[in-house]
């Protein structure tokens, strides 16, 4: 036994197992699973059989398997479509004594089912191996090894007998097997080495049994390690086999501290080289990964490892080496590649490193636990939330109890977004423009007077897309200031801005969700058109909110800015437009609100009348 590492597998949770059996007529597939179900050689077998189930105890794993033979004729194909989308793991069959089938496979089967994007594993039976001629011998790797190269989904090849039943049972346990403990998501066949979501996973778990933090695991450790996985400790004899085995094969495997983490790395291969991907799997779910070798909700916690950066900011090699232990680092793609402030160098900020934890959370919160705990956070990975009270609630109460801000920002095309975003995350300006495609978001912490510190978020909305945004009902509901820019120097982008602003502030009162205003009028190093000037003083004074606030991003004053948005944001029921139409909502609605406040006063007080005068009846009576 490998080093003595190994026990009971892990199902991940499966209760039942689908199985679709298909190939060529005539390839033998209906007397397999006729034979594997009976244990006897059928005499008489239907072309299709019906769905056949194995029950739970015909093997270890303690899960019945359902499986569904499939017409192989050209009329059924709608029936075979939906079978393999149903199922769980694809059988393909071909007839030993007959090679054209085994043709068929790569011709036919295997390019239908990637044409389908069924992405259930495949496992290639030959079937009838007692036809086979015996005076031609040939290996099942050497006519597999090239099928199996091109396509990857094919977990296992096996050939049987259904006449003898060699073999035969070993078919669905393999199918079993190839669901349950996979070796693809596990293993690079070409390069014959792990991937590289399994180094990291297999990282972070030696990084948690690594308790005295010596970058080795020493015998108690091990022994923990075996005793949380399998329920069993090595005995002395054991243990020393699994480094000896180590270390003839990884030099660096092991040193006198213990096995380190490229001969922990290198257990892992051999588990997988010697046919036991089920070790490997047993050991990723007992510390919680799924399938995909991601956390499952059930998250665990580690001990935490990293210190501080002393530099103040993180270089990409450093910022890999923080998400080492993470599936994939979580910053290199859109929305946060490029949404927080770095360093002329390229280094993330302190100030970039909390805004990209912040735009995170805000956008996928069940992301931002998942990463804390593969980092190693040390603490209930919940500690770290703040949950606060609704918006709407925070405008009632005329006072916000949060710390992070969410600006969505508006306006025409060249009106200066981008810009505004560029010069949040202190990037030099650029007169070339370059039109933002899709949605942009732009993260970093605003210095507010008194030293207060506050981050926020700003939401770049192409003007191609404002319509259908705004669309949604719940297109506000997340936003705590809605900013418009436009071009103080083009009466055409102040228009469209206009429209803009009239539009965010009819959606606020439509749906509830009225939201503060800022108007940015951009580009103040330019000629301001006159028009413009007076028409958006006199647009702001009818919305009752602040007039625009001009800036240029060429400026050094431009900080003000953000500033006044995060105050905007801090007093949510401030700077709420209020369109004329929705004015006259509002009186009516007070003056409704008054007529029901009489008639519920009038009533009360004559409950009260009646009231006093039943008393004193009783007074007098009495």
């Amino acid at each position: 036994m490998l080093g003595g590492f190994g026990g009971k597998s892990s199902s991940g949770g499966r209760k039942s197992l689908r199985v679709a059996v298909a190939g060529d007529k005539g390839t033998g597939k209906s007397s397999l699973i006729s034979a594997v179900a009976s244990e006897t050689f059928p005499d008489n077998v239907p072309r299709v059989l019906p769905p056949t189930t194995l029950p739970a105890d015909a093997y270890p794993e303690y899960i019945p398997i359902t499986i569904i033979d499939t017409p192989s004729s050209i009329d059924n194909r709608i029936k075979l479509i939906e079978e393999f989308r149903k199922a769980d793991v694809v059988i393909l069959t071909y007839a030993c004594d007959q090679p054209a089938t085994l043709d068929r496979l790569s011709s036919y089967w295997l390019p239908e089912l990637r044409r389908l994007q069924i992405k259930a594993p495949v496992i290639v039976v030959g079937c009838k191996l007692d036809l086979r001629d015996e005076r031609s011998p040939v290996r099942l790797e050497d006519i597999m090894a090239p099928i199996m190269k091109e396509y990857r989904e094919i977990e296992t090849c096996i050939e049987c007998s259904a006449l003898t039943l060699i073999q035969a049972p070993d078919v669905f346990y393999y199918a079993l097997k190839a669901v349950l403990h996979p070796t693809f998501p596990l293993f690079d066949q070409e390069k014959q080495c792990l991937k590289p979501r399994l180094r990291r996973a297999v990282q972070r778990i030696f990084n948690f049994c690594d308790q005295d933090l010596d970058g080795a695991l020493n015998d108690a450790e091990l022994n923990d390690f075996q005793v949380n996985c399998f329920g069993a400790p090595l005995d002395p004899v054991e243990l020393m086999g699994v480094k000896r085995v180590v270390q003839e094969r990884q030099p660096d495997g092991v040193t006198d501290l213990g096995l380190t983490l490229p001969g922990f790395l290198f257990l892992f291969s051999l588990f997988i080289e010697r046919g036991r991907p089920e070790t490997a799997w047993a050991i990723l779910r007992k510390f919680g990964y799924s399938d995909s070798l991601e956390l499952n909700t059930e998250l665990l916690t580690v001990p935490a490892k990293h210190s501080p950066d002393q530099d103040g900011a993180l270089r990409p090699d450093e910022l890999d080496d923080l998400f080492q232990t993470a599936p994939d680092s979580p910053w290199l793609e859109t929305p946060y590649k490029d949404a927080a402030e770095k360093t002329p160098g390229g280094k993330l900020t302190i100030n970039g490193f909390l805004s990209e934890w912040a735009l995170m959370t805000l956008l996928d919160p069940r992301k931002t636990l998942a990463n804390l705990i593969y980092i190693g956070y040390g603490h209930d990975p919940a500690s770290a939330f703040n949950v606060t009270r609704k918006r709407s609630v925070d405008r009632k109460k005329q006072r916000t109890e949060r710390n992070v801000f969410q600006c969505f920002v508006f306006g025409p095309k060249k009106s200066g977004k981008s810009a505004l975003l560029d010069s949040f995350l202190e990037r030099k300006f650029s007169d070339g423009y370059k039109a933002t495609v899709g949605e942009r978001y732009a993260a970093n912490v605003v210095d507010q007077p008194g030293g207060c510190k506050k981050t926020l978020i700003l939401r770049e909305i192409p003007e191609d897309r404002v319509k259908k945004f705004l669309a949604n009902k719940e297109a506000l509901a997340a936003c705590d200031v809605a900013v418009v820019v436009y071009d103080s120097s083009d009466v055409y982008s102040w228009r469209k801005a206009r429209e803009m602003l009239m539009e965010v502030a009819r959606k606020g009162e439509e749906s509830g969700y009225g939201t503060p205003c800022v108007l940015v009028a951009a580009k103040d190093d330019l000629d301001a058109y006159p028009m413009s000037v007076q028409e958006s003083d006199r647009v702001c004074m009818e919305l009752g909110i602040d007039i625009p606030v001009s800036v240029s991003m060429k400026d050094d004053e431009r900080n003000s800015l953000f500033r006044k948005i995060v105050s905007t944001a801090e007093n949510p029921h401030m700077s709420v437009p209020e369109t004329e139409s929705g004015r006259r909502s509002k009186n009516i609605r007070q003056v409704v609100n008054s007529s029901l406040l009489f008639v519920s006063v009038g009533t009360a007080v004559g409950f009260a009348g009646l009231a006093a005068y039943r008393a004193y009846s009783a007074r007098k009576n009495a």
